[in-house]
């Protein structure tokens, strides 16, 4: 299909609620006075053409615009492209076109519910005409409103980092009310989303990110009371850093500590026990060692357990985190059995360099107590593996589904379920060994972190 062709066909799939997002997405290159001609997308890629925005042999732009008002099925019929290959592109924000304010204002008004959408009717009866207020489309006039604020001097200000610094004005309090409604996605089996059903996200930093990395483990080793030689887990760098970038694009405060005895890691949450959250919303920590049943083991080959490491954040022990939850993902096996899968050669990666594991009965791993969420790479009793040159399954399976879902708004259970896919459907092809992860939780509501 020649370049024309396609254009007239995507143009004839669109509906007018697709053409409405897709004028707004639009709005940096078309301003809205020139966008009141266009009545349907065939003028709306004339526009962009004119712009230099739409060009034979370059439709980034277009593929770009599909993808952010889920025509995924647009993208595979005609531009030979689909969802996933455009996640990718899109993880490095130098390849996006929109800018990431636009496509959250869209995004908020996608998720405006019908009861939301009534105090909005409330809130804007002096700002938008009333014929426009009894539209359907009222979300979008707000959108239109904000725009043009936006468009003021204070236009380059105006960053989910800096919006508190902006002047007060009855547009800003309507936008930060909507975000305030809209920054996550909607229940379900609910009109509204409202504070009992969502942990609040809102402070910079959201909390501490703790990453415990032992790689060294020569102080075990040289103990001669060790029954068990553990060796150095080559590779967990490669996690730390995952996991430093990840955490820190979620707006989380990294601290970083590096081959810790087990006395040290106690003394490390310890620390954080009687530390200040008041003005935190989270805390997290990662445990990236070799571990056993119920327990992850410092660089000195000793216990620790993770029962014991989980309750030093207890609501009693540890009130500025009360209500608040509290995440741990531990990267350790929790065994030394190996778990067999079916073999299946058509679905083995290879391999040019042999996968390690990080092994070498306590009470359950997190305190019966609620708001805590634990990770575990793998099931009690079996290995978790790590690629020396990669990192771990686990922790790079984490890593990617946080950048690539928290984005879309996707709750942390619903990511942590396709990680479990994602590993699950790994294969260790030297032992034909399999790994599941395992979350555990005593969360009391929905858990988003917003970028």
């Amino acid at each position: 299909m020649d370049f024309q062709s396609c254009l007239y066909a995507i143009a004839e799939e669109l509906g007018s609620e697709d053409l409405a997002a897709l004028k707004f997405l639009c709005l940096d290159y078309i301003p809205h006075k020139k966008q009141e001609t266009i009545e349907d997308a065939q003028k709306l890629f004339l526009r962009l053409r004119e712009k230099g925005m739409l060009e034979e042999g370059n439709l980034s732009f277009l593929k770009e615009l599909l993808f952010h008002i889920s025509r995924w099925d647009l993208l595979v019929n005609f531009l030979d492209c689909n969802r996933e290959e455009m996640v990718r592109e899109l993880r490095d924000p130098d390849n996006a076109q929109i800018s990431p304010y636009r496509v959250m204002l869209f995004k908020l008004s996608e998720e405006v519910s019908e009861l939301e959408l009534r105090s909005f009717k409330f809130l804007l009866n002096n700002e938008i005409p009333k014929c426009k207020l009894e539209d359907d489309l009222v979300n979008k006039s707000l959108l239109g409103k904000i725009e043009d604020y936006e468009r003021s001097s204070t236009e380059r200000r105006m960053s989910l980092e800096g919006r508190e610094e902006l002047p007060p004005s009855v547009l800003d309090e309507m936008s930060l009310k909507m975000a305030e409604l809209c920054d996550s996605p909607r229940e379900q089996d609910s009109e509204s989303r409202t504070s009992d059903k969502v942990y609040q996200m809102k402070n910079k930093p959201r909390g501490y990110c703790l990453i415990i990395n032992n790689h060294d483990f020569s102080k075990a080793r040289e103990d001669i009371t060790q029954l068990r030689k553990m060796k150095d887990r080559k590779g967990t760098d490669c996690d730390k850093e995952a996991l430093s970038k990840t955490f820190k694009e979620l707006h989380f405060e990294i601290v970083s500590y590096d081959d810790c005895t087990a006395n040290e890691i106690h003394e490390i949450l310890e620390g954080y026990q009687s530390a200040d959250h008041k003005n935190k919303d989270c805390f997290i920590c990662c445990i990236l060692s070799h571990g056993d049943k119920g327990v992850v083991y410092g660089t000195d080959g000793k216990e620790a357990s993770i029962y014991d490491l989980t309750s030093y954040f207890t609501g009693s022990k540890c009130p500025s985190l009360s209500g608040k939850p509290k995440i741990f993902f531990i990267q350790a096996c929790q065994g030394s059995n190996f778990q067999k899968g079916v073999p299946d050669e058509a679905g083995f990666e290879q391999q040019n360099h042999t996968l390690e594991v990080d092994s070498s009965s306590h009470k359950n791993y997190i305190p019966d107590e609620a708001d805590f969420l634990l990770g575990m790479a793998t099931v009690k009793n079996c290995v978790s593996y790590r690629d020396p040159v990669n990192g771990t399954w686990y922790i790079q399976s984490l890593c990617q589904s946080l950048r690539e879902r928290c984005p879309q708004g996707d709750d942390i259970l619903s990511i942590l379920t396709g990680v479990n896919y994602d590993v699950s459907n790994k294969d260790d092809r030297r032992n034909k060994g399999k790994q599941m992860p395992q979350p555990t939780f005593t969360l009391r509501k929905k858990l988003f972190f917003p970028p």
